[in-house]
């Protein structure tokens, strides 16, 4: 691959090859694609059983990236993630045994079943992409990213993620149960790793590196900026909001423009790959009252809102 054109290709084919290995999910592929290119990770609220490790396996396998699953549970410790020193016999010294979060793709299955010292040990991962041990810094592989998943809030055996933690996942998703049709072919298919089996790679490592790279030629004018920041703003003066959206939401979005922007072929942003990201970016960071909840009324709902209150510039 020399040019943009023939990234974006590859791009578009890793998306049409994880769409016939997870069934009827066309748009949350998209997304989590996008995210990848932005270089951020991910965290998907849903039930068990959805395909969440098989969109993970899938992903992995198209790219060509080294993954790792962690199943959270409450007495997993944070060495399990990043690693610890053992002393060698042969060399009298402490050596470094790397943890799970040393590859390309970690699914961290559950986040929300483990403590939370467990669950703040991703965060200078996430954040920094490295790992701090008896004094010594290790990096992670480039480039690396977290898909997380949670069991929706309230069930057994299950506690919230700090806000901080939370503010760190670029987009948050749900995949939901297929359609009627998606179901049955999944069944048919009678495995998940019948359904992922038959991927090869399509790009590798070190291709998604230059598609992020040149995501971050794309052009964005200021007018678009503006709305971003009224958008980003909105959520910190909406009346059923108790907490907004941080500046790191300002910067998610940003990035999830461009690379919407860059995978439709286009190098400039419009106000609907502003507003189309929005609604993955956002509703996750926000806090709302308790009135709110009481009323079943979701991050979702308020961020719709948002959009339709605020007004997209004219280009």
């Amino acid at each position: 691959m020399t040019d943009r054109s023939s990234y974006i290709t590859a791009a578009n084919r890793v998306i049409q090859q994880v769409s016939t290995a997870v069934l009827g999910k066309n748009e949350e592929i998209v997304e989590v694609m996008l995210t990848l290119l932005a270089g951020g990770s991910i965290l998907i609220e849903d039930i068990p059983g959805v395909g969440k490790t098989t969109l993970a396996t899938a992903f992995a396998r198209s790219m060509s990236l080294d993954h790792k699953r962690v199943q959270f549970t409450p007495d997993l410790m944070p060495s399990d993630l990043t690693g610890f020193s053992v002393y060698d016999n042969t060399s009298s010294d402490f050596v470094f045994k790397p943890g799970a979060v040393f590859c390309n793709l970690l699914l961290a299955d559950e986040i929300n079943r483990s403590s939370p010292k467990t669950q703040s040990a991703l965060l200078e991962v996430m954040e920094e992409k490295k790992v701090s041990i008896d004094g010594k810094t290790h990096l992670v592989p480039e480039p690396f990213f977290v898909i997380a998943t949670q069991n929706p809030s309230g069930s057994i055996g299950t506690q919230l993620l700090p806000e901080a933690q939370t503010d760190r996942f670029m987009t948050s998703l749900k995949l939901g149960y297929p359609d009627r049709e998606s179901e049955i072919l999944i069944a048919k298919g009678a495995s998940a790793e019948s359904r992922t089996a038959h991927l090869t790679p399509v790009i590798n490592a070190e291709h998604l590196l230059v598609m992020q790279d040149d995501i971050y030629n794309i052009y964005i004018k200021d007018e678009l900026y503006g709305y971003i920041y009224d958008l980003i703003s909105a959520t910190r003066t909406h009346h059923s909001v108790s907490r907004g959206a941080s500046p790191r939401a300002s910067i998610a979005l940003t990035k999830l423009a461009k690379a919407s922007a860059w995978i439709s072929g286009r190098d400039f942003c419009t106000p609907t790959d502003i507003a189309e990201q929005f609604l993955y970016c956002v509703p996750h960071r926000i806090i709302l009252h308790n009135e709110a909840y009481l009323e079943n009324i979701s991050t979702e709902d308020i961020c719709r809102d948002i959009l339709s209150s605020t007004s997209a510039p004219e280009l």
